[in-house]
């Protein structure tokens, strides 16, 4: 068999997600590279194996899965406000930190922890009431 290219449009939403595929077609024969695009949900497959194959073992994965079509996006895995969502996704927007502060049981060490979350893009800064003469 020569060596071709399959491409896969694969619904993944996070890096476990990508990480899963990964797992998946390191293991299968005849595969002799492949790229994981995260963003696009697009995965790239080249070596001497059969497209259907490639389809059928990422699909064991449980992530939805066809091949690449322009016309056919996969919708999104998770929904898009997903507190959850990966870095690539989230890196474009601002964090605010907050403090958390608990008492804690005696075999653990005391402290604050430091947790970053994710601000709501719909959220406005408080706007002052107009003055009234």
């Amino acid at each position: 068999m020569s060596s071709q290219t399959v491409v896969l449009k694969v619904a993944m939403s996070c890096q476990g997600c990508a990480g899963a595929v990964n797992r998946a077609l390191g293991k299968l024969e005849g595969v002799e590279s492949f790229d994981i695009d995260l963003k696009e949900q697009k995965v790239t497959v080249k070596g001497s194996v059969e497209p259907e194959t490639v389809l059928q073992t990422v699909s064991k994965t449980g992530k939805k899965t066809a091949l690449w079509e322009e016309e056919a996006p996969v919708e999104p895995a998770e929904p898009e406000n997903n507190p959850f969502e990966s870095e690539a996704e989230s890196e474009n927007k601002p964090l605010k930190s907050a403090v958390v502060s608990e008492a804690e049981p005696e075999n653990k060490p005391s402290g604050t922890t430091a947790v970053a979350v994710p601000e709501q893009e719909n959220s406005k800064p408080s706007e002052a009431a107009p003055d009234v003469v």
